[in-house]
């Protein structure tokens, strides 16, 4: 992989390191605790070669130890990536998109799945944006989009939850892109209706009950 730079502004003034671009972005999604530099100098401009002084790095980082300045610019500052990059990774998106939509919707019409090649040539026919985000906030707008251009819809499973009061702070996160109806109890507590891809149920779970530590009670509404 290619070695780009990695910068960062602090205490107002600029700092930049090469870093290996497939491990510098492998620490930035926290797949990788390990970190370091091509070479074992912070630069205040990478290309002039000029060194950043130690003054300004203590300043800035608190800090001369070139290991650990390389993890806050990687983790905090900004990673300049390839063009090649960039592709692959919109590739990438689009394949997660591809593959969920042709294991978990459904042609309104007759009921059957719907190809892939079917699905990737109706987002490239309706120039569906995709965004470098999780794909459960972006997947309504997807389908929106979608929508337009060929019959299309998720196979979906309801949900009635009742949160307690304590948990629906951080609960209303989980459910909210997913909520048909509300209602809010004079306990505090609040009841909800869901309507969740099939394909993200157990996610959808895992979340709910992590934020309300099991506490939130669900029954799946047949329709």
């Amino acid at each position: 992989m290619a070695n780009v730079t990695a910068r960062i502004k602090k205490a107002g003034k600029h700092f930049e390191i090469l870093v290996d671009l497939e491990e510098a972005m492998k620490y930035r999604r926290g797949q990788s605790s390990f970190i370091q530099a091509e070479t074992d100098i912070i630069f205040r401009d990478l290309k002039k070669g000029e060194k950043a002084p130690s003054a300004d790095l203590m300043e800035a980082f608190g800090t001369e130890d070139v290991n650990e300045i390389v993890k806050k610019i990687v983790k905090d500052g900004e990673v300049l990536t390839t063009q090649d990059f960039r592709d692959a990774e919109h590739e990438k998106k689009i394949k997660q998109v591809v593959d969920f939509l042709s294991k978990n919707a459904i042609d309104p019409k007759t009921g059957n799945p719907i190809t892939p090649e079917r699905i990737k040539s109706g987002l490239e026919q309706a120039h569906v944006s995709i965004k470098n985000s999780p794909l459960e906030t972006q997947i309504n707008e997807i389908l929106d989009a979608l929508t337009k251009v060929m019959p299309i819809k998720l196979d979906t499973k309801k949900v009635r939850i009742t949160i307690p009061a304590m948990h629906t702070g951080k609960a209303y996160g989980v459910i909210s892109q997913y909520k048909e109806t509300e209602d809010w109890l004079n306990d505090g507590s609040l009841k909800v209706v869901v309507s969740v891809p099939a394909g993200m149920i157990m996610d959808f779970y895992d979340k709910l009950n992590s934020v309300t530590h099991g506490s939130a009670l669900t029954e799946e509404i047949r329709e």
